[in-house]
């Protein structure tokens, strides 16, 4: 019985594995074939919207709502100011927020539903472009648009061939690449992009600067001839693990607590010593005006914790590995 019943979750994994794999084959397939229903009409909505200087506005209905949602928030993310609208919500008050220089983009895998049937005429009324994403271009929608980006497939990836899968997945690709060749044509950089990202480790690790987090740090430092005495209070009160040995406000080495336990290791009578017997020199440093990713690859490759900080040549303070994660840059 034991081993009837371990056959028959194999059995159930096995056929659940089956299916995902199957989703997954089906969809790739469909999103592949897009390559082969792309057109003039494609290039030509980019540039519509590339030369309009009104907002891109993304309306459906359904699941092709939630597409047209997710859509909005990567034009925005990259530099396309664009708005959601529901087609519902369109006919029943909402159509006021489309402006004149407004490109409107209506997404409808079938092209007929009876909201979007409504709708095209009012906008086309107010002369607003209109660009389609549909899976029918001989619809109501298709035969109407300016632009037609055909997002056609041959089936969905529900058994029953009803739920939209493989259909909003074709939509989503198509918003992507709308958007892409967007931040082509814009020269979309990655200091633009972390204007709309500020928040979160994303946007972090494309604004945060090292001077950032060292400027909140303690700087710990010590000179040339101080005692070791001296140099484990240093190390001890600015909690870095470390200190910089400084000369007319030049680094010259650094004793970190890993050099402190090598020097008891080998000396017993070490009271004598000063920083310049203990010290490491030529430590590694990064400018304070360098990106904290930047900080963050080079304690990596160096398989360090710390790093000292410089500002046009002199010593500026101390960056941790801890600021770094504690900032969500790791």
């Amino acid at each position: 019985m034991h081993q009837t019943q371990k056959s028959q979750n194999l059995n159930i994994k096995n056929s659940i594995l089956s299916t995902a794999k199957k989703t997954i084959d089906l969809e790739s397939s469909a999103i592949s074939n897009l390559v082969n229903l792309l057109n003039d009409d494609f290039a030509d909505a980019v540039e519509l919207i590339y030369n309009s200087k009104g907002r891109v506005i993304i309306t459906g209905i359904g699941k092709s709502a939630i597409i047209a949602n997710k859509i909005v928030a990567t034009l925005n993310s990259t530099g396309t100011p664009a708005v959601f609208m529901h087609a519902a919500d369109a006919i029943h008050g909402d159509l006021g927020l489309v402006l004149e220089d407004d490109v409107v983009i209506c997404i409808s895998k079938s092209g007929n539903t009876p909201e979007i049937k409504v709708l095209i005429p009012l906008l086309k009324g107010a002369k607003n472009k209109l660009i389609a994403i549909t899976g029918n271009t001989k619809s109501f929608l298709g035969q109407q648009a300016d632009y037609v980006l055909n997002t056609y497939v041959e089936h969905e990836a529900c058994p029953n061939n009803l739920a939209p899968t493989t259909s909003t997945t074709a939509q989503l690709v198509i918003g992507d690449a709308l958007a892409i060749c967007l931040v082509e044509l814009r020269g979309f950089s990655s200091k633009d992009f972390a204007k709309y990202h500020p928040g979160g480790a994303l946007g972090k690790r494309l604004y945060l600067r090292v001077s950032d987090l060292s400027s909140v740090n303690e700087k710990p430092q010590v000179g040339l001839n101080t005692n070791v005495k001296q140099v484990i209070v240093e190390i001890s009160e600015k909690m870095l693990g470390v200190t910089a040995v400084v000369e007319d406000e030049k680094i010259i080495g650094i004793i970190t607590d890993g050099d402190l336990r090598r020097m008891l290791t080998k000396s017993d009578a070490f009271i004598h010593l000063t920083a310049k017997d203990i010290m490491s020199s030529n430590p590694k440093r990064i400018d304070e005006n360098a990106m904290a990713v930047d900080a963050l690859e080079l304690m990596e490759t160096n398989e360090i914790s710390q790093l000292l900080v410089e500002n046009e040549g002199k010593y500026a303070g101390v960056v941790h590995l801890h600021d770094l994660i504690k900032e969500g840059i790791i």
